[in-house]
């Protein structure tokens, strides 16, 4: 089934994520360093400094690989009953690692799929008042 969101000739919003395709020709030119975006697109000029991706991906990975590590060493614990250490050497770069590598993923997608749906600023229309 298409996406009717899509343009003819654009991935899907997991493969452009994936490749950092511009939203715009699908080039992949999104990203200028491992998270952080290129302000234009090198191919067709589309500026991404226009959209606000945030800290939502961040803190939304965050939450979903931390729920995921608790339960991983919840039960390691429960079934080989390791000291303190074995958690600090095995979880804390388990965790960081796998934040860093979906971070990039999920920016991306945040940002292609703000572009995709024309995603604005709201703004309150000035004719509208609650005054009698």
């Amino acid at each position: 089934m298409d996406d009717p969101q899509i343009q003819k000739g654009q991935s899907g919003l997991v493969q452009a994520a994936l490749f950092g395709e511009c939203p715009a020709c699908g080039s992949r030119t999104l990203f200028a360093g491992w998270v952080r975006f290129a302000t234009r697109c090198r191919a067709c000029g589309h500026d991404f400094s226009s959209y606000n991706v945030g800290d939502g991906p961040a803190a939304f990975l965050i939450l979903v690989i931390g729920a995921l590590v608790c339960a991983l060493a919840l039960v390691l614990q429960v079934r080989m009953s390791p000291p303190f250490w074995v958690h600090i050497l095995l979880w804390v770069p388990i965790t960081s690692a796998l934040v860093l590598l979906s971070l990039r993923v999920s920016k991306a997608a945040m940002l292609i799929h703000e572009a995709r749906a024309e995603v604005r600023e709201g703004k309150i229309a000035d004719d509208t008042r609650l005054d009698p």
